[in-house]
């Protein structure tokens, strides 16, 4: 990825333009749950998983925004696994989970930016385009909505840097989206690898597609928005960040025994310090890209090596063979890659055998 962007104000894409781990925690509408659970408000369960989120170390959380009556038409299909989710119509599941607005969103914006975490929310239509303006540094355009060009296009003039997931995308869709974005907009872009497969088996998580993502887009950021289940080892999350996925988007619940909506393949807090804690170790061992001998080699170095060391003992004024060398450690002396230099000179002092050799013992 080329850096060619100046600094913004996103967290998200500050972080993600020096290279470094971005954790977003899907809320979605996951509150409406949590506020059912626990008998509290959804406004108060939203800042309540917004701050678990804080707590843990997450750096951004997202919201979806939307209308059902502007979503989906009232007899659309389930694209879900309805063992997880039993609701069969995207309209009435939907509707279940659409009573905030401006107002509540902008709530939550203000809670956010009092704890220091990013706020944003998919848009999923104009009027919440409109309204969310102010209120995040950078939209999120979802796989559902990639080839809704003309959609695309009315966020990319708003002129903000924006997250695009490519799930379920063939290439010339992607390459057409980002044409449209590129024509309107010139903020930084970050591609997400996902799988619309709700939830995504690991066979299907098709991880390697992050890497095409890099090669082929190459201006852009790549990230993975993921759909699995957590594993114990969080074994997917960990190979999409090895693989190049800077930005890791995750579905987020406080309670992943919830039945329905996202919390069946969403990640608790203690899956997210697992996330963040695994990133932070894959990050320490990773190092550097450069070939060179490390600082904490030197002395390893110079002690494993060989040098050259007399194998006779050898006298002042006697002329260097090859049979009168061997090579022992340490690597204190005369290199054996050195050893042309020494052969055919004379020695200025008498030299034990088992000596290690320096120039200035020749003339």
């Amino acid at each position: 990825m080329t850096n060619k962007y100046k600094k913004m104000e996103s967290t998200i894409i500050n972080r993600a333009l020096k290279g470094e781990f971005v954790l977003i925690a899907e809320i979605g509408v996951n509150y409406y749950d949590i506020a059912n659970k626990n008998n509290i408000s959804p406004m108060e369960a939203a800042k309540l998983m917004i701050k678990e989120a804080k707590n843990v170390g997450i750096h951004a959380v997202k919201f979806q925004t939307y209308k059902a009556n502007a979503l989906a038409v009232k007899d659309s299909p389930s694209y879900w696994d309805t063992n997880e989710e039993v609701m069969t119509s995207q309209f009435e599941l939907f509707k279940k989970f659409d009573k905030f607005s401006y107002n509540e969103y902008k709530e939550l914006s203000n809670y956010c930016a009092e704890l220091e975490i990013e706020f944003l929310s998919t848009a999923f239509d104009i009027d919440s385009a409109d309204y969310l303006y102010n209120l995040m540094n950078i939209y999120k355009i979802s796989s559902s909505d990639l080839t809704n060009l003309p959609f695309v296009e009315y966020i990319a003039k708003k002129g903000k840097p924006i997250i695009l997931s490519v799930g379920a995308s063939n290439k010339d869709e992607i390459d057409k989206t980002i044409e449209v974005i590129k024509a309107n907009n010139n903020k930084p872009v970050a591609l997400l690898h996902c799988v619309l497969e709700y939830p995504t088996t690991f066979e299907h998580a098709n991880l390697n597609k992050i890497i095409t993502l890099k090669e082929k887009y190459p201006d852009s950021i790549i990230g993975y928005s993921d759909h699995t289940k957590p594993d114990q080892n969080i074994d997917i999350i960990k190979t999409a960040y090895n693989l190049g996925a800077i930005i890791i988007e995750k579905h987020f619940t406080l309670d992943k025994s919830i039945s329905g909506n996202d919390h069946y393949h969403a990640m608790d807090t203690q899956d997210a310090n697992k996330i963040i804690k695994g990133i932070e170790f894959i990050r320490r061992i990773r190092g550097s890209y450069e070939i060179k001998c490390l600082e904490s080699e030197v002395i390893a170095r110079q002690n494993a090596r060989r040098s050259l060391v007399s194998s006779v003992d050898i006298y002042s004024g006697e002329k260097i063979t090859r049979d009168m060398l061997t090579f022992k450690r340490p690597g204190t002396g005369i290199s054996p890659a050195e050893t042309s230099l020494i052969i055919g000179k004379r020695a200025k002092i008498d030299i034990r055998e088992d000596t290690i050799l320096k120039f200035e013992m020749f003339e």
